[in-house]
């Protein structure tokens, strides 16, 4: 559909019949994914340009980074981009940044949901174990710790790049004005 109009595909999984998909892009999309399991790991490193982990330590994920340059080369692919998902909380004072990470993280075992989630976590293949703290946040976003002052948070950043991470898939709530926090108080400064 990217490459060609009235596509026609008959597959196991999928049936497409004389479609047509205008504008067509310049270029193949930037295709990432993210998942701890063996298959997706392999699948990812085959198929996609960049893959995108669960949040944890700069320590942790440049673990995670080798196994993937590892698997690329071994297919004989080019390098593929990496990314984190990080929660950000920037703040003037460690105090505001205590003050909301414990209103984001006012979970009760008794939440809606919270059953769900402890159902969907039996079901999985992560690497770790969820807690708590890591439900009220998807993608485990705390773990990387993009929580401080601008400068604390700069200094994160660093050390995530220093590893390999090339881009971050930010959370924050409420999303517009801690997306204008940020931008002011960490992507304008450091461009």
């Amino acid at each position: 559909m990217w490459e060609q109009d009235h596509f026609t595909y008959d597959g196991k999984y999928y049936q497409v019949q004389d479609n047509v998909l205008q504008p067509k892009p310049k270029k193949k999309p930037f295709l990432y994914a993210g998942g701890e399991s063996e298959a997706a790991k392999t699948l990812i490193s085959r198929q996609c340009d960049g893959y995108v982990m669960h949040g944890d330590s700069p320590e942790l994920i440049v673990k995670r980074i080798d196994d993937m340059k590892r698997r690329r080369e071994a297919n004989g692919l080019p390098p593929m981009k990496f990314g984190v998902a990080a929660y950000s909380i920037v703040r003037d004072s460690e105090q505001e940044v205590k003050k909301e990470l414990e209103r984001i993280t006012n979970v009760k075992e008794a939440a809606a949901g919270f059953k769900n989630m402890q159902q969907w976590v039996t079901g999985t293949q992560l690497e770790r174990q969820l807690t708590l703290q890591d439900y009220s946040v998807s993608n485990r976003g705390l773990r990387s710790g993009l929580l401080g002052t601008p400068a604390q948070v700069q200094d994160r950043i660093a050390e995530f790049e220093a590893v390999g991470v090339d881009f971050f898939l930010l959370q924050c709530s409420p999303q517009l004005e801690e997306m204008e926090r940020f931008s002011e108080a960490i992507i304008q400064v450091t461009t």
